[in-house]
């Protein structure tokens, strides 16, 4: 067996060991309770089941938080190196900010946030 699948296997059996460590130590150190044995907000009585449905608004408004945070993502490293990039990368980013405001007017068109 080679160097590599040796230091792989090392990898791999010490990844197993430490999770066996740490589900043992927590079943040895930690015993459960009646009232943390409940499923739900550490130990507070459930309200509703938990495969109880959503309104389909909240759906949309996670869809539209998460556009907005992927914007977020792509114009954090845009910032850091817009200075070197020059008039091109103004240019890109103003079309890409451009096809998230399609996406904002169509979704404010149809309604997704309007809540009555």
């Amino acid at each position: 067996m080679s160097l590599a699948y040796l230091n792989l296997t090392v990898l791999l059996g010490a990844g197993v060991l430490a999770v066996v460590v740490l589900y043992l130590g927590h079943r040895v150190l930690l015993r459960e309770s009646p009232v943390t044995a409940l499923p739900f907000l550490s130990g507070a009585d459930p309200r509703e089941h938990a495969l109880s449905r959503f309104h389909v608004r909240w759906y949309v408004v996670t869809l539209l938080f998460l556009a907005f945070d992927v914007e977020m993502l792509f114009m954090y490293p845009w910032a850091l190196v817009v200075a070197f990039e020059g008039v091109g990368a103004v240019v890109e980013m103003f079309f890409f900010l451009a096809v998230l405001m399609v996406g904002v007017v169509w979704a404010w068109r149809e309604g997704a946030m309007r809540w009555a």
